[in-house]
This record gives C-alpha cells, structure tokens and sequence, in this order.
C-alpha cells in the first residue's frame, strides 16, 4: 500500500496508463489538483489517465426528474429523501458507511480508534461534472479530454481488465463520469 499524498512511486514519464475509480471526489480541490499534476508527471507521452468519478450532472438530473414526478405525483414523496442524499449524504456523512452497520460497542470502538467517516477519506470533498472535470484536466496539462462509457476506451485491450464492470459484466457503478485524457 501506498500514501498517494506522498507522490505516485514511479519516475518520471515511466507509465502508459493512470486509472483511478471513485477516488478523486474524495480529495480537497487543491490536493486533485496536485494528484492531476502529478499523474501527468509519471504518464508517458502518449499516456493515458483514465478517471471514474460519480456524475454530478447525472445526480442533479435525477432529483430534478424527480422533483416533476413529486409535483405530479404525491406518492413519490416518500422517496424524495434518496435522491437528496444522492446528491449530499457522501459529503456530510459522520460515521463511516462499515461502522455504521456494526453493534453499538464495535461501532464505538471503531470509531474511536479509526475516526469519523472524514478522517477515514470516506466522505466527498467535491463533485465533479464534465466541465469541471474538463476544466481540472486541461489547467494540469492534459489535453484530449475524452468521455467515454465503461465499456470504451482508449487503451488497448480496455474490456479484458474488467476494471468498471462487476462479475456479470454489468456496469460497476452505474451513474458515473467516465473521462481520459493524454498529457499534453
């Protein structure tokens, strides 16, 4: 294992592809844009960066689609609660998801030993849409800014790691941003 705070352990230009999967959304905006930095440091020219993040754009669109349904429907009231979570509930969440379903004396100890769910990393520090995530990736150096579905990509071979699909083939994390990019 490896503290990515203290840099990505390869030398410079030495790597063909960066991936990462829900892990962005859980940084400061300034330490992203340091990991951008330095995910462009290790790519080779040519390299890739592919990024999974949950699509903000996607969450918003969902609970105004379910703000019309409310409005028409009074009985989709009780399920309005899921999609503001969906939207807020990572980013102000207390206790980690793992303590949170454990007994009342585990629970305890864990969370005193580990901390709170923003201590462990565990909570959203932002949220990224297409443009923002765009934005973030050209002011670091990348260019070729690509969207892409779990099943495409560039680099080679994409679908025989099975890295954003579960053991049936299916999407891992349906409602994600899938997004490469190339140094510039």
């Amino acid at each position: 294992m490896h503290n990515l705070a203290n840099g990505i352990p390869f030398d410079d230009h030495s790597v063909d592809v960066v991936y990462h999967s829900h892990l962005l959304e859980h940084l400061d905006r300034d330490v992203a844009e340091r990991f951008m930095l330095e995910v462009r440091r290790v790519l080779r020219s040519g390299g890739i960066q592919r990024i999974v993040v949950p699509d903000l754009e996607a969450i918003c669109r969902d609970y105004l689609d379910h703000l019309e349904r409310g409005a028409e429907k009074r009985s989709e009231w009780s399920r309005h609660d899921e999609y503001v979570a969906a939207l807020i509930e990572q980013s102000v969440r207390r206790e980690a998801y793992g303590s949170s379903q454990q007994g009342s004396v585990r629970r305890s100890f864990e969370n005193a030993l580990i901390g709170d769910a923003r201590r462990r990393g565990e909570t959203h520090q932002w949220m990224y849409d297409w443009m923002n995530l765009s934005a973030l990736l050209g002011r670091t150096g990348f260019a070729r800014i690509e969207r892409h579905r779990f099943k495409t990509s560039e680099v080679a071979r994409w679908v025989e790691y099975g890295l954003d699909v579960d053991e049936h083939g299916y999407e891992y994390k349906p409602g994600s941003l899938y997004v490469e990019a190339r140094p510039q």
